[in-house]
Formats: C-alpha cells, sequence, structure tokens
C-alpha cells in the first residue's frame, strides 16, 4: 500500500494594488472531511479527485487523524496499488488530489502581477514506495488555454537508484528537470513547504523544504 499522510495547510497571500488576502485550510478532526476540504477551495463544487469510486470498501481516501509530533489534526491521503485507480476514467495510474481550479473563488487563483504564497506541510510515510511510472507530489497549472493540461511546475519522486525528488517545468509543452536530489531524507518526517510564484510573463518562482524537527533546508 502506498500511504501519504499530509498536514496541509494552505495559505495563499495575494499582493495586487496593496490588497492583500489569505485563505487557509486546517484539519479539524475526524469526520466531514471533504466537506471541509470542499467548502475552502471551491464551495459548492468538487476540488476533491479521489479513487473511491473502486475502491468503496476502504472508504474514503482522505481523512484527518491526530498527529502526535505535531499536536494537531491532520489530513492523511491514502493510495493502494490496487484496486485504486484515477477516478474510474484511467486505469493505468491512481489519483488522490486536491485543487484549486476554474470552480474556485478568484481569491485562489493567480493572475498575472500577483504574488502568490503557498505554504504547507507534509509527510511521506518511511515505507513510501515510488511508482516507476509517475509520482506527482504537487503541480501548478494554467486555468484554460492551450496547455491548461500541461503542469507549469511540477515537484515528482521518482523511481531510480537511489529514488530522487525532483521539480519539474514546462515554459510550453516541454518539461526540464530544475532540481533534484535524493528523496531517503524527506521520508519519515514532517516537512514544511514555501512556495512563491510572480505570475506574468516575466515572472519569478521559489520553493523551499525544511525540516519540521531542526529547520533544516532540504530543497531549494
Amino acid at each position: 500500500m502506498k500511504n501519504i499522510k499530509l498536514q496541509l495547510t494552505i495559505f495563499l497571500s495575494l499582493v495586487h494594488l496593496l490588497n492583500y488576502g489569505q485563505v487557509t485550510l486546517n484539519a479539524d478532526g475526524p469526520g466531514n472531511t471533504y466537506e471541509l476540504i470542499t467548502s475552502v477551495l471551491a464551495p459548492g463544487y468538487n476540488p476533491i479527485e479521489v479513487p473511491d469510486c473502486n475502491h468503496s470498501a476502504f472508504g474514503r481516501h482522505i481523512d484527518e487523524i491526530f498527529d502526535a509530533d505535531l499536536n494537531k489534526n491532520v489530513f492523511r491521503f491514502s493510495m493502494h496499488t490496487t484496486p485504486d485507480n484515477d477516478r474510474c476514467i484511467n486505469f493505468d495510474r491512481q489519483r488522490n488530489e486536491i485543487k484549486s481550479y476554474n470552480q474556485s473563488p478568484d481569491n485562489l487563483l493567480g493572475v498575472e502581477d500577483e504574488i502568490v504564497i503557498y505554504k504547507w506541510k507534509f509527510k511521506l510515510d518511511t515505507d513510501f514506495q515510488v511508482s516507476p511510472s509517475f509520482t506527482h507530489l504537487h503541480q501548478l497549472k494554467s486555468v484554460g488555454g492551450s496547455l491548461a493540461s500541461m503542469p507549469m511546475y511540477t515537484l515528482t519522486a521518482r523511481k531510480s537508484n537511489p529514488d530522487r525528488i525532483e521539480l519539474r517545468y514546462a515554459e510550453t509543452d516541454d518539461q526540464i528537470t530544475l532540481l533534484q536530489t535524493d528523496l531517503a531524507p524527506f521520508k519519515g518526517h514532517w516537512l514544511n513547504v514555501t512556495e512563491t510564484i510572480t505570475y506574468g510573463t516575466s515572472g519569478t518562482y521559489e520553493i523551499v523544504i525544511k525540516k519540521e524537527s531542526d529547520d533544516s533546508i532540504l530543497f531549494e
């Protein structure tokens, strides 16, 4: 079983003409997890893509548990090699995802000349296994347009010897690897991620991943 346990706290700081906005998503305890996520990321719509349809016996693949290390409730994302798939649409992969997208409130979408800061914590289990195909952990995509299906930035785990974590970038429809490092130090630890994007034709991007325990930088 592949099991990713995350404490996901998203801060969106939108900076435009000296106006600031912040949105947070925090686990608040077991029950109504999908409803909580939806109420923040896309009220009245469905920002959750999970493999529940083909694995209903397991229950919801995103739930909330209490984490003793952080002393707070966290979101737990679970995926299984079988029988999970991609929403009963694609059967050669699994998907367990939450997102902001075209049905999300405007203040959750980055537009030209805005600075957006995402912050969250995540933890990969010590026995987390990387798929030999791809294991995407985080993506940024455009909303609409001919390249909407191609992520601009992707944080992905790569099967290798040793396994790696990579930051991938696509200006158009071709991806390149910007950064990569050994995945092993990322497993079994709570990590803090800060991602800062200035949207525009001459925009900027920065990501920093630190260990929660000692604030040491693992990726930047």
